[in-house]
């Protein structure tokens, strides 16, 4: 049975959330505690997107097969027992056994977090700037990635990406109590690309670069034309949205499967 988890955590210790030889990942703790707690030899989970290392979510769905039925209260019940402090599973969806947590996506959305007064509660959690940037600024820029489609220049240059496309749906800062966030959603997202628009939009809040550099660098598919990336502490995966009514269709879906299995075994017996 397939099974939508709903996992936030603190990216600081770990290498991200893909599983990688030789190094601490959020989908290895996760999919170890998922073996152990429901004795499944081998776990294969799939996120609904990658983080980096350092990155945060507050919102990571998650996919994964079971071998039985299980309530959503025991399974975040019994995993959250397990998991350590830095990961949690917030709730859990049952769903049909061809739902994909990265392919049925609509959206994602991630937030970057600045602090611009030393805070020692947020250091893990904000990217501290001691002078504050033009925020009206930023995002004058920041409407060129609602205008534009095709964002090479904050691409990295590894990777199996197969086009440079997507489709930006927001792209705004608000400022608040000494804060700045940046919120942007998109309907995919390429590798690293949050964190080095943010930096190229904080060099247009520092004056580096004008509103009409920032459209042109865009423009030009050119990524060493962007700034340095933002650092990883201030990045959060804020949430991951589906299509209206989805979650209602693949309980269906899921209740067919669990007949049709429950009629299997009845026959077997």
């Amino acid at each position: 049975m397939r099974y939508f988890l709903d996992v936030a955590y603190d990216g600081t210790r770990f290498h991200g959330w893909q599983t990688q030889p030789n190094a601490l990942t959020v989908q290895e703790v996760l999919d170890d505690a998922i073996s152990k707690v429901f004795r499944v030899p081998q776990v294969e989970s799939i996120g609904s997107g990658r983080t980096d290392t350092g990155v945060h979510a507050g919102q990571q769905w998650v996919h994964v097969d079971l071998p039985k039925v299980f309530t959503p209260e025991e399974i975040v019940y019994k995993l959250n027992r397990l998991l350590p402090p830095d990961i949690a599973v917030r709730q859990a969806k049952q769903v049909g056994p061809e739902a994909h947590t990265r392919f049925d996506a609509i959206s994602r959305t991630y937030e970057y977090h600045i602090t611009l007064e030393k805070n020692p509660f947020l250091v893990r959690h904000a990217y501290f700037l001691s002078r504050r940037p033009n925020v009206e600024q930023m995002n004058l820029a920041a409407q060129a990635l609602l205008e534009l489609e095709d964002f090479t220049t904050f691409s990295k240059v590894k990777g199996d990406t197969k086009h440079y496309r997507c489709t930006i749906n927001q792209a705004f800062w608000l400022e608040e109590d000494n804060r700045l966030v940046f919120t942007i959603q998109a309907n995919r997202f390429l590798r690293g690309m949050v964190r080095l628009i943010v930096g190229t939009l904080l060099d247009v809040g520092k004056g580096k670069l004008s509103v009409h550099r920032f459209r042109e660098i865009i423009e030009r598919q050119d990524r060493s034309l962007s700034s340095g990336a933002a650092p990883s502490e201030g990045l959060f995966l804020h949430r991951v949205d589906y299509p209206e009514g989805y979650f209602d269709q693949q309980q269906a879906l899921y209740n067919q499967e669990a007949h049709r299995l429950q009629a299997l075994s009845n026959q077997e017996g």
